[in-house]
């Protein structure tokens, strides 16, 4: 565990947890962002305007053209929980608990 600037620690991250499941709306980004490197391989991506023309086109586009999306979300969901049932967490990780207070500690005056 490392110290940050604020006083508080950062947990370490277990390296073998599977990767988190990916939504249906960031595989279109994927694909977006993919499209637009092909189109401009030189321009740097300015992010907030590709985020804005990419929203502006997901909620343009059909649930039928959302649907090829959507069955790639589902698949990996599927992957995702197949992976977190073979996943043990080492000893140490996950849930951190609190320490106990003393019954017997002074109250602070009011």
């Amino acid at each position: 565990m490392c110290s940050c600037a604020g006083g508080r620690r950062m947990m370490r991250k277990d390296l073998n947890k599977p990767k988190g499941k990916t939504s249906a709306y960031a595989f279109f980004v994927q694909t977006c962002r993919e499209e637009h490197r092909k189109k401009n391989p030189e321009q740097s991506v300015n992010f907030a305007e590709f985020s804005k023309k990419c929203s502006e086109r997901w909620k343009g586009l059909t649930p039928s053209d959302k649907k090829c999306f959507e069955d790639m979300a589902k698949a990996d969901k599927v992957r995702y929980n197949r992976e977190m049932k073979e996943y043990v967490p080492p000893k140490g990780f996950g849930k951190r608990s609190r320490k106990r207070k003393d019954p017997n500690a002074p109250k602070r005056p009011p």
